[in-house]
């Protein structure tokens, strides 16, 4: 079983947002057990996995409003996970505090990408 990276961002697109994915259900599965945390942990898994999957439904578009679409989606999404990850850490005491904030941080930064993918398209 791969474990979650701690390596330098990714310029292969695709490839970050699988990690950011698989990183964000590492993390999850280290949550102490309660009935938020069950809930904004299956949110959170499952918008990180629409960033991913969107983009790579953009990179398969049928033309620039339907690639624009999938990228606005993979930008709301992104959007979305920050949000599931800022709730999970205000409400948690953590050990690995400095992971779920590693993944807050990197939902943000896919946002920005997204977002200025959109401005050049």
């Amino acid at each position: 079983m791969e474990q979650p990276s701690n390596k330098k961002p990714l310029y292969d697109l695709e490839e970050r947002t699988f990690l950011f994915a698989r990183d964000v259900r590492f993390f999850i599965k280290t949550l102490p057990y309660s009935k938020a945390n069950e809930e904004d942990g299956k949110q959170v898994i499952r918008s990180s996995g629409s960033v991913g999957a969107n983009y790579i439904e953009a990179n398969e578009a049928l033309g620039k409003k339907d690639f624009k679409m999938r990228i606005r989606i993979s930008r709301k999404e992104a959007k979305e996970s920050a949000y599931w990850l800022r709730l999970i850490l205000s409400n948690n005491v953590l050990d690995n505090m400095q992971e779920g904030e590693r993944l807050r941080d990197e939902a943000a930064q896919l946002k920005k990408i997204f977002h200025s993918i959109l401005q050049k398209s």
